[in-house]
């Protein structure tokens, strides 16, 4: 939330609509003007040749003099003015374009009077096109010395402080067009983004797996224990639910034939919000034919650090001040291993009674938790989650969950009341969740059976009984190993953010009042 110095006071306020108010009225002088001589206020027919860093790779390097003894280097760019520095007859601006910035020098007599004084006028915010040949000023600063000048868009509103940028954070989630136009940071944040996808789409091509795609819209919501949100479909006159996973029809895949499949989701949970959850977030599931978990605890940890390399060009990384090392073999242990390790519990790790007075210490209550009601398998998850979870700072999987909390994933066969399912942990965060699959259809019959009863007996995050992923089943669907990684996560670790909404361009915000 804003914090209260942030919020402009009223002053600023008055202030900020008088600019806009003075930008307008410059607005509506132009549009009179271009009226007059067959113009217009907005023209499309530029077309940029150049772009600001290409333009300083290519030539940054060279000297003073190497440029004005060479044939002159023509350019043409455009881009957002961020600065301007008026000199009499002669004047210097910086314009930014998607890949950075670069200054102009602009002369009265190279792009005549009308133009310079229109310019003289123009505000930061503004877009501008610019052409001119490059050459490097008296300290050294790559430029394009002007020839012709353009106002392309005029920006009605005024940009923030440039030396302080947004302060306000919920305004930078808000408005993240401004946040943007502002900070390189969050820019390069989101272009690591792309990169980050871009590579794991290439990846998962490499290995075989085809990328599918799904329906968001969903009869019965499922694939996880979550909450969902409802819609209504008119023509169909029946409610439908926006996918909470996109687990059961990938598995439908794997049923039909297709034997590696993988999808970049946009899942939707109607729960909380905090700095590691959003309602609307972003996962890649992935389904191999005739793996198992341990198959895709190698593979899952080669996906992270090839992300990690492509993102950030090292396996050696720091997130908030603690370093992460994605270099060396992960860390993998059940939940039982976990308990010893990072807690004093020793022998009493099977001991419901303990747990239970152990997890009451910790804040939970037996009217909202509902302890009592809880198998041992069960307490001992809730344990690892309340005392363990947070600890885990370099990378670990967590292996063993219980059946009865995990109704899509395959028992172990030596110990049925757990499954062959790992969670994977790093810096004290969940980043993927995958298991062997269930391939029993009479067994998932039977555990969706108990999750309808749940349900009906008020956890409104249990899974419905869906009879066709039953049906699927019963046509034999292969071993199969599945995984689900969280991108929005990941992504807070691969550029250091603390948030969430640091990493998703529009995250969900209260409505403005």
């Amino acid at each position: 939330m804003s914090t209260p110095d942030a919020a402009p006071t009223a002053p600023e306020a008055q202030d900020e609509n008088k600019l806009i108010a003075e930008r307008r009225e410059k607005l509506k002088t132009l549009r009179e003007k271009q009226a007059a001589g067959g113009g217009v206020a907005f023209p499309n027919d530029f077309k940029p040749q150049d772009r600001a860093a290409a333009l300083l790779a290519a030539h940054d390097g060279k000297s003073k003099e190497a440029l004005e003894a060479s044939e002159k280097i023509h350019a043409s760019i455009a881009g957002r003015m961020m600065l301007k520095r008026v000199m009499g007859k002669a004047s210097f601006a910086t314009l930014q374009d998607a890949t950075g910035r670069f200054q102009i020098y602009v002369t009265r007599e190279d792009v005549g009077e009308d133009t310079y004084n229109a310019f003289k006028h123009w505000d930061l915010g503004d877009i501008v096109a610019a052409e001119g040949h490059v050459f490097k000023t008296g300290k050294g600063e790559l430029s394009i010395h002007v020839t012709a000048l353009r106002l392309l868009t005029k920006s009605l509103r005024p940009l923030p402080d440039k030396f302080h940028g947004v302060q306000d954070t919920e305004l930078k989630y808000r408005q993240r067009y401004v946040d943007l136009i502002m900070d390189e940071a969050a820019r390069e944040r989101f272009a690591a983004r792309s990169r980050v996808l871009s590579a794991m789409r290439a990846f998962m091509g490499g290995h075989g797996f085809m990328e599918v795609e799904t329906p968001m819209l969903h009869p019965i919501p499922g694939g996880a224990n979550a909450k969902p949100f409802v819609t209504h479909h008119n023509a169909l006159e029946q409610d439908m639910f926006l996918r909470i996973a996109p687990e059961l029809y990938l598995k439908r895949l794997i049923v039909g034939g297709f034997e590696r499949v993988f999808e970049i989701n946009r899942s939707f949970r109607n729960e909380g919000i905090s700095v590691r959850h959003n309602p609307e977030f972003t996962m890649m599931e992935f389904y191999a034919a005739y793996w198992h978990y341990r198959d895709l605890m190698d593979f899952t940890e080669q996906l992270i650090r090839d992300a990690a390399q492509k993102a950030c060009g090292t396996l050696q990384l720091s997130y908030q001040g603690r370093a992460v090392d994605l270099s060396q073999p992960f860390a993998r242990m059940t939940i039982r291993e976990a308990l010893h390790a990072h807690t004093d519990i020793g022998a009493h790790v099977d001991d419901a009674a303990e747990l239970i007075s152990r997890l009451k210490k910790l804040g939970l209550s037996e009217e909202k938790d509902r302890l009592s009601q809880r198998s041992l398998p069960a307490l001992q998850v809730l344990y690892f989650e309340e005392a363990v979870e947070g600890e885990l700072w370099q990378p670990t999987f967590i292996m063993e969950h219980p059946t009865e909390i995990s109704p899509l994933a395959r028992a172990n066969d030596q110990r049925p009341e757990v499954t062959e399912r790992f969670e994977l942990y790093i810096t004290g965060r969940e980043m993927a969740n995958g298991f062997s699959e269930l391939n029993d259809a009479e067994d998932q019959a039977a555990r969706f059976a108990a999750q309808a009863s749940a349900k009906d007996a008020g956890d409104d995050e249990a899974m419905y009984y869906d009879h066709d992923f039953v049906r699927a089943l019963e046509y034999g669907m292969p071993p199969t190993g599945g995984c689900g990684v969280g991108i929005d996560r990941l992504m807070m670790l691969l550029t250091d953010s603390a948030s969430i909404r640091d990493v998703i361009l529009f995250p969900a915000l209260r409505k403005e009042a």
